[in-house]
């Protein structure tokens, strides 16, 4: 008698010749690695033949990826997310500022709750401000672009954004983007720092702060790269000037010199101890901001 030759359960012909992933889509291509089929879609080149998308990922977690001079990860397909989600932040609060009027600005702006009264002498409101507890505004206010009554609001939004969107993904790019984000909010902090320590019974808006901040940043890393970029500088000390008697000037200082401090660990840091030195930086930096907060209020309210 003739053996059969219907095949049976545990034959390879049995197998069904369809993609592990698209149950509807015929195929006879196998991962190399696991040896389930996949259709063109899922198909990712390998050094022989082609692997499922769930192999690739599994053999990319221990991939090490290589790392620009500051730590960041160097991506094929870089895209500047932080720079673009900060801008779209901006725009959003700028809008929320027309909608909520004089009232919204007022509770986010960076103000030290003090008034001036006649000898120079300073009223303080003991609930309100950043000297009442509202420690927010020191990092909201940097969000925000227009002040009760001063007309200047769109454009002031439109520079600054147009200098964040120049000069973000190039530094976001070097530094990756955790170190990028402490940067920028280490920077606004700095700015609102020192506009509340020299002038707490002046309200102060913008993100120009954070924006000094980066401007020292791109130039400490281009001059450690060997190709300092010397323009930026003479263009950030002529706006210095200039931003005298019309714009807050103590908040463009304290970003550059917060963002300059910050960007310097990043930058120098020598190879052997930069993992903890990039977290130790900026850590001390934030810590002298705090400390310089704390002073300042405790002379206000004494």
């Amino acid at each position: 008698m003739e053996a059969s030759s219907t095949p049976t359960p545990g034959d390879g012909q049995a197998e069904a010749s369809v993609c592990y992933r698209h149950p509807g889509v015929e195929t006879h291509v196998r991962c190399t690695r696991c040896e389930r089929r996949i259709c063109p879609d899922c198909m990712r080149d390998a050094a022989v033949g082609y692997q499922c998308p769930e192999c690739v990922s599994e053999g990319n977690k221990g991939v090490r990826h290589a790392r620009t001079a500051f730590g960041g990860t160097i991506r094929r397909d870089f895209t500047p997310v932080v720079t673009y989600t900060l801008i779209a932040l901006n725009v959003l609060l700028y809008g929320m500022e027309l909608l909520g009027g004089d009232e919204f600005v007022g509770r986010f702006s960076v103000w030290g709750g003090a008034i001036e009264m006649s000898g120079g002498a300073l009223y303080v409101y003991p609930d309100a401000g950043i000297a009442g507890g509202e420690w927010y505004r020191l990092l909201t206010g940097a969000f925000l672009h227009q002040l009760p009554g001063n007309g200047v609001g769109p454009g002031h939004l439109l520079m600054n954004m147009l200098l964040l969107w120049a000069l973000g993904p190039e530094v976001e790019k070097e530094l990756g983007r955790a170190r990028y984000l402490a940067l920028y909010l280490i920077s606004a902090l700095g700015g609102s720092v020192l506009a509340y320590v020299i002038s707490p019974d002046q309200a102060a808006v913008g993100a120009s702060g954070a924006l000094f901040g980066l401007i020292a940043a791109f130039y400490l890393l281009t001059r450690r790269l060997g190709r300092p970029e010397t323009s930026i500088l003479l263009i950030t000390l002529v706006w210095l000037v200039v931003s005298v008697g019309f714009t807050s000037w103590q908040g463009h200082l304290g970003g550059l010199l917060a963002g300059g401090a910050t960007a310097w660990f990043f930058a120098y840091a020598p190879q052997k101890h930069r993992t903890w030195l990039h977290i130790a930086g900026p850590a001390l930096v934030l810590v002298l901001l705090v400390a310089a907060t704390v002073v300042r209020t405790a002379s206000l309210t004494a």
